[in-house]
């Protein structure tokens, strides 16, 4: 009997790998907001947040979106964000930041701060939402 209790133990513990992405490497703590891109203060209103496992979501500056994020810490990738269609006056601005969101390859959180960059040399600079 204690066999058999080992044995299924054994298997969901390796049928439920553990979380690898910048979740559970201090960017799971809450909601972050974007203050700076690429140097610049960002003036709009936009967050980030991994509710759980593998997942983004967020307030862009009009809308809610949602997206897969599955590579392992420090890589930082996302599947196509999905969003709502409000319209606002702030679309350009909303453009800006999911390209910026989807081109960052890396992440890193750092005093306080969670910063993802890309390839270029891009970066989104977020601090804990308040």
């Amino acid at each position: 009997m204690l066999t058999h209790l080992l044995f299924a133990a054994a298997i969901i513990l390796t049928a439920s790998p553990a979380d690898e992405t910048i979740r559970s490497y201090g960017g799971g703590a809450g909601t972050w907001q974007v203050v700076e891109m690429n140097g610049t203060p960002f003036t709009g209103t936009a967050t980030l947040s991994f509710p759980k496992a593998g997942q983004i979501a967020g307030q862009a500056p009009c809308n809610r979106y949602v997206a897969e994020m599955i590579v392992p810490y420090p890589w930082f990738e996302v599947g196509p964000i999905a969003a709502t269609r409000m319209a606002c006056p702030e679309l350009d601005q909303e453009a800006v930041f999911f390209k910026a969101l989807e081109a960052a390859t890396l992440s890193e959180v750092q005093g306080g701060l969670l910063i993802l960059s890309d390839d270029a040399g891009d970066v989104l600079v977020f601090k804990p939402a308040e």
